[in-house]
């Protein structure tokens, strides 16, 4: 896949555009042209964060929000540090990814051949995360319904430990999917969607920049740059400010 030049910072693609044309008109006599004043910016002006016309679920079903919730109930379990990563607002962050091009790996290269590849060469599956997703909670529930006779979020805590150390592991196998897979779709997602700006739907609160003693995306430290090791009683704030932009789905 060819990889995107970068523009300066500060400059959209359409001002690079014109002002590489203007170079060019007048190379027959200077060498170089001279930019002057701040070119306008906006942000996410070309980059807009998704919008929805309601607060409910995008992509996933009542059924798969009560398993997949169950999951990230058990990956992230609240503590005396923090809340849970459903409490968090993980599953709402996944959910949102799967309506974004991240659902379908739109910006990805996902033509064949698809073969078995080594640990260093990455995922090399043909499905795409919003397929795994479909097919993993599917077959999650089918593996519960027939070893327990229950859903997997009607098990006990450490039944779904259980399960969840077997997906990880690979010792479970599932019928439409390599468990192992899901697994670890399951994984980064949570932990993206703990740790994610709020903006993204997850990390309610800002509880884990909280816990972690993060800033969040502020403008500028340069005051603060010799203060080292210190605590700088810094409230966190989001790309989008200080507002709260996540919603429970």
């Amino acid at each position: 896949m060819p990889k995107r030049k970068k523009t300066l910072p500060g400059v959209t693609r359409r001002q690079l555009l014109t002002f590489s044309a203007a170079s060019l008109a007048i190379g027959g006599t200077a060498k170089a042209a001279t930019l002057t004043g701040t070119p306008g910016w906006q942000p996410f002006a070309h980059n807009p964060t998704a919008t929805y016309e309601n607060t409910g679920w995008q992509f996933f079903t009542d059924s798969e929000v009560a398993t997949l919730e169950a999951m990230v109930e058990r990956l992230l379990p609240a503590d005396e540090f923090s809340v849970s990563g459903k409490d968090a607002g993980c599953v709402v962050f996944i959910d949102r990814q799967m309506k974004s091009f991240y659902g379908n790996f739109d910006r990805l290269y996902m033509q064949g051949p698809f073969l078995v590849g080594t640990p260093e060469q990455g995922d090399q599956s043909p499905l795409v995360p919003t397929q795994r997703y479909r097919l993993g909670l599917a077959s999650l529930e089918k593996y519960c319904q027939q070893t327990h006779q229950k859903a997997f979020n009607q098990l006990t805590t450490d039944q779904q430990d259980q399960i969840l150390t077997g997906l990880d592991k690979g010792d479970i196998t599932l019928a439409d999917i390599d468990a192992q897979l899901f697994m670890t779709q399951v994984l980064n997602n949570t932990m993206e969607g703990f740790f994610a700006d709020p903006m993204y739907g997850g990390n309610r609160d800002m509880a884990s920049w909280k816990m972690i003693g993060f800033p969040g995306a502020r403008y500028d430290y340069r005051d603060m740059i010799e203060q080292h090791n210190q605590d700088l009683h810094l409230t966190p704030v989001s790309i989008r400010g200080s507002e709260q932009w996540n919603t429970k789905g």
